[in-house]
């Protein structure tokens, strides 16, 4: 896991070399302490979908980093190597947001945190240790390609996923998902330069894929346990409805990435993505505190401080 001084490194090059491509954004985002792990209080087993997706990111985040930055020597066209730049200070900048969250679900009494952490971690661990640069920057691709599926699906249904929620976590969700979007293309065009083949890029998404899926349902069905609703019938039937929804809209997004030819940069930005950036440009600190009450609007709107 890269230190301080790394990622303070790679935030200053990313600024100087990546800005006009991307952004790097130091945000702030607050957990009430009144604030349970079911921060959505409508619908709790979206909040430990997301909350078991949040214990991955700082796993996942450091070994794309470390993959990215593997492959940089290999990299012969500048724009790209700083792109290559602003995709690590952004993943940097993701993966420290989203330790802070899950040390706040910690400290509310998830005991099962832990060897949850602990199993995901073996698990980067691994795949690191036993494959190639070449598998790394598939499963890096792959990753960032289904990432902006998702991206997509939230900005798309965020006001009922995300309506009435907590402000700070509904903000770090999205923003991290925005960032998403803004760096759609860089792991795909760092792996096509270093490593490109069709076959192997579709085994990288179905890799990544599966491997988050299963990661993420081990998950939420241990947070829910912990909670005493995996064996509520009426959980299970929200949580069975709620999937069903999520995947009715995700997977033509991610049929799409099987076909030769995709590229990311096939995928429109989303209007409300783009209004997110421009709000943060106005004012940072409003982009931490979106206004829960008021995400069907076109443009994301900040609560009152």
């Amino acid at each position: 896991m890269p230190g301080g001084a790394e990622e303070a490194r790679a935030e200053e090059t990313a600024t100087q070399a990546g800005a006009a491509r991307m952004t790097v954004r130091r945000m702030g985002f607050a957990y009430p302490p009144a604030m349970s792990g079911h921060w959505n209080r409508k619908r709790p087993e979206f909040s430990q979908i997301v909350n078991a997706a949040s214990l991955a990111m700082p796993y996942l985040e450091p070994y794309l980093i470390r993959t990215m930055r593997a492959a940089r020597p290999q990299i012969r066209d500048q724009a790209l190597a700083a792109d290559l730049d602003s995709y690590v200070a952004q993943e940097a900048a993701h993966y420290r947001q989203h330790r802070t969250f899950n040390e706040e679900l910690k400290a509310r009494g998830y005991r099962s945190i832990e060897g949850l952490e602990a199993k995901i971690d073996a698990s980067y661990a691994k795949i690191e240790a036993k494959g190639t640069l070449a598998s790394n920057l598939a499963y890096a691709e792959g990753f960032e390609s289904m990432a902006l599926a998702i991206g997509e699906m939230l900005i798309e249904d965020r006001d009922f996923l995300f309506a009435g929620s907590e402000s700070g976590v509904a903000s770090l969700v999205l923003w991290h998902f925005v960032e998403e979007i803004e760096h759609k293309n860089v792991a795909y065009d760092v792996f096509e330069h270093v490593a490109g083949n069709y076959f192997r890029r579709v085994g990288g998404f179905l890799h990544a894929t599966g491997h988050i899926f299963l990661l993420t349902r081990a998950g939420y069905q241990t947070l829910l346990k912990e909670d005493g609703l995996w064996r509520n019938w009426r959980s299970r039937l929200a949580l069975a409805r709620l999937l069903v929804r999520i995947f009715a809209k995700l997977t033509p997004k991610l049929a799409r990435i099987l076909v030769p030819g995709y590229s990311p940069r096939q995928v429109a930005d989303p209007a409300w993505a783009l209004a997110w950036a421009r709000l943060f440009a106005k004012d940072g600190e409003a982009a931490g505190r979106l206004d829960t009450g008021r995400l069907d609007a076109p443009e994301p709107v900040a609560r009152a401080a």
